[in-house]
């Protein structure tokens, strides 16, 4: 889409033509987000699929936003593509754990694997789902890993068992105490000799080896 003025010209075409629905428009970085209710999203979605001034033929994808402390801490993201224009938009709406957001499979029918993947990774729920279930974890996972306050050890760790002869599901064990590492990028002046810096000639200039890690056994 060609500049900031197009992008206007297409918030002004939209808002014109669903009064009341578009609760907002956003335009930052060359891109166009616009906002409504969840329960406006499957006639908003409609008019931009079908008019002859967006033709929006394409659902990229859908993405979720976790924002914890919000009442309403999910946004739901569709990112809509239009081939005959070659424009991109973004539709942003809001909900919680509970209510439920209206499927849009009748509308796109690649929503059906990307609200199964929301629900998958973020428990957002969408109404009228011919299919929603799990996606990317397993059946019997318990909760959503794309959540913020999930854990990062997850609640579970899977193992197979050689006496079972199945796989077998326990609470989490670390196995060593969490230690920290030094990531230091040797472009930012390592203090000590790196791995390999050994075979250098003497008199290349290397870094002086101060606060050496102990070797392995």
């Amino acid at each position: 889409m060609g500049g900031d003025a197009a992008l206007r010209e297409l918030s002004d075409h939209v808002s014109a033509n669903l009064p009341n629905v578009v609760a907002g428009a956003h335009l930052a970085f060359g891109q166009l987000t616009l906002s409504c209710v969840a329960a406006d999203i499957v006639r908003v979605l409609t008019f931009l699929r079908d008019d002859e001034g967006t033709q929006f033929q394409q659902l990229v994808d859908i993405a979720g936003v976790d924002w914890p402390a919000r009442p309403q801490r999910f946004d739901v993201v569709y990112n809509l593509l239009s081939l005959t224009k070659n424009w991109r938009i973004r539709v942003k709406i809001m909900t919680d754990e509970t209510t439920p957001v209206p499927s849009v499979t009748d509308v796109y029918r690649s929503a059906g694997w990307y609200e199964r993947e929301a629900w998958d990774l973020y428990g957002v729920l969408f109404s009228g789902h011919p299919d929603l279930r799990r996606i990317l974890t397993d059946y019997g996972f318990e909760g959503h890993p794309m959540r913020k306050d999930f854990p990062l050890t997850g609640y579970v760790e899977v193992r197979y068992d050689a006496e079972q002869k199945r796989v077998v599901y326990e609470p989490v064990s670390l196995t060593q105490e969490f230690r920290t590492f030094e990531f230091m990028s040797p472009w930012e002046g390592a203090q000590y000799i790196l791995p390999g810096d050994e075979k250098a000639p003497p008199h290349a200039d290397l870094p002086k080896p101060r606060n050496q890690p102990p070797k392995a056994n």
